[in-house]
């Protein structure tokens, strides 16, 4: 393997791990709040949509970007208001948003732009790049260290962590519970927002009902992967990222006369589950996430 072809792996490995940094941090800032959101993958499905359309038509890509995040926010609060306010089930909530999204987003391609199964968007639309380098790549490790930095350094992060691990401690100390965690549950889902649009205008330039490729679900083991911290959660989204580079290798390598491409495909998808139960009953996820916080 020469330098060129190394260089390009890790580089392919940074993009395909973008994704799931994004989505997985997003995750962990909600969980840590008592928050558990399932519908990562519709998230970013229908973020991803939105920023097709929105850059599209505007042939503006910043704001495509910022059509996603936003859509990803309203999702999120949403979620956060149907399990924090109404106390409605977590799992339930975000099983919603996969479903609706798999029935909205093929509709939509075909309505917006009468084509059925994917549409590419135009070189104006698409997010340029800085250097040679993706600024929404850049952006997720700023985020990730930022994250990071709330969440263990800060007193609001100190408060947000209260309402996943004891939210009457929180509530009888002068923590608005509810409040907390809809802003979790917001500022999470835009973060999944951010990787769907990450795929659809900057890594893939495509929008197709498939865009997530069960990425959302990946993020979830991330989470629990990671113990819900954000820095092993990049260190788990790199883990993930190199799989499907390596997997994309393999299928143009002389082992594809060897081994089928349908079986190269399930690769990251049984690299999750056995990642995921390597650590099932090590890691210890927030006390009260996905519980209903009901005041006594």
């Amino acid at each position: 393997m020469d330098m060129s072809m190394l260089i390009n792996i890790l580089i392919q490995t940074a993009y395909a791990s973008t994704p799931l940094l994004l989505s997985a941090t997003g995750e962990i800032f909600s969980e840590r709040a008592g928050i558990v959101n399932i519908g990562l993958e519709g998230i970013m499905l229908i973020s991803g949509f939105v920023g097709v359309v929105v850059g599209q038509e505007l042939l503006n890509p910043l704001a495509g970007v910022v059509a996603a995040v936003a859509v990803g926010a309203l999702i999120g609060l949403l979620h956060g208001f149907i399990t924090a306010y109404l106390k409605g089930d977590h799992v339930i909530s975000g099983l919603g948003i996969n479903l609706f999204a798999l029935g909205f987003v093929p509709y939509g391609i075909y309505a917006v732009w009468g084509v059925r199964g994917y549409f590419n968007p135009s070189d104006q639309a698409k997010v340029p790049k800085i250097f040679g380098v993706s600024p929404i790549f850049i952006a997720s490790l700023i985020i990730v260290f930022a994250i990071q930095y709330v969440l263990f350094h800060t007193k609001f992060g100190l408060s947000l962590r209260a309402c996943g691990e004891d939210p009457h401690s929180a509530d009888a100390s002068g923590v608005r519970v509810e409040r907390m965690q809809i802003i979790a549950a917001v500022i999470g889902s835009s973060l999944s927002g951010l990787a769907g649009v990450f795929m659809s205008l900057d890594w893939l330039t495509t929008i197709t009902k498939d865009l997530p490729a069960g990425r959302g679900f990946i993020a979830l083991a991330i989470v629990n992967f990671a113990n819900w911290n954000p820095l092993l959660g990049l260190l788990g989204s790199y883990i993930f990222g190199f799989s499907w580079v390596a997997i994309e290798w393999l299928k143009i390598s002389s082992l594809k006369q060897v081994i089928p491409v349908t079986l190269l495909n399930i690769i990251p998808y049984v690299v999750t589950l056995a990642v995921t139960a390597g650590v099932l009953g090590k890691s210890r996820p927030p006390k009260y996430a996905g519980v209903p916080y009901k005041k006594e």
